[in-house]
C-alpha cells in the first residue's frame, strides 16, 4: 500500500529561498541573464546554497516583477534603483513610525494608570496635575502660577 500524500503541500515562506535561477525567470518572464545582472546591479540579494547556486524566494519574485514592470513602462535600470530604494525608506520609515506610535501609546498608558493611583491616593484634586482630554488625543500638563 502506497503512503498517503497531504491533498496539497504547503508553500513556503514568503522569504524562504527555494526557487533556481530557471524556475525565477520562468515565474517572473524575464531572462536568466536579465535577473544575474539584476543582482550585479544590487537590485536584488537572492539565496546562496552552499555551493553557491542562486535561490530566490517569492518575496524576490515579486520584487523582480516589480522592476520588470517599471522597465517595461519605460523607466531606466537607474531610476528603477533609485525606486527600490525609495521604497525601502519609506518600508523602514513605517517601521520606525510604529514603533514611536507603540511607544506613544505605552506612555500615554502609563500617565493614564499614574493619574488613577494618583486620584486614588489624594482623593479628588481641584488641580490636577495631568489631566486627559475628553478625547483621550492628549495629555495636558497644569501648573501653578506663581
Amino acid at each position: 500500500m502506497a503512503a498517503q500524500r497531504p491533498p496539497f503541500a504547503p508553500s513556503p515562506a514568503p522569504e524562504a529561498a527555494v526557487y533556481v535561477i530557471s524556475v525565477a525567470a520562468e515565474l517572473t518572464g524575464l531572462h536568466p541573464q536579465t535577473l544575474r545582472t539584476y543582482e550585479r546591479l544590487g537590485l536584488i540579494t537572492p539565496g546562496r546554497t552552499g555551493g553557491g547556486g542562486r535561490r530566490y524566494s517569492l518575496r524576490d519574485i515579486e520584487k523582480l516583477r516589480s522592476i520588470a514592470e517599471l522597465t517595461s513602462s519605460g523607466i531606466g535600470i537607474e531610476g528603477v534603483r533609485r525606486i527600490v530604494e525609495l521604497e525601502h525608506q519609506a518600508a523602514a520609515l513605517a517601521a520606525r513610525n510604529a514603533e514611536l506610535q507603540a511607544e506613544l501609546d505605552a506612555t500615554r498608558a502609563a500617565l493614564r494608570q499614574a493619574l488613577v493611583a494618583r486620584q486614588a491616593e489624594a482623593g479628588p484634586n481641584r488641580l490636577p496635575v495631568l489631566r486627559a482630554t475628553p478625547t483621550d488625543a492628549s495629555v495636558v500638563v497644569w501648573r501653578r502660577g506663581r
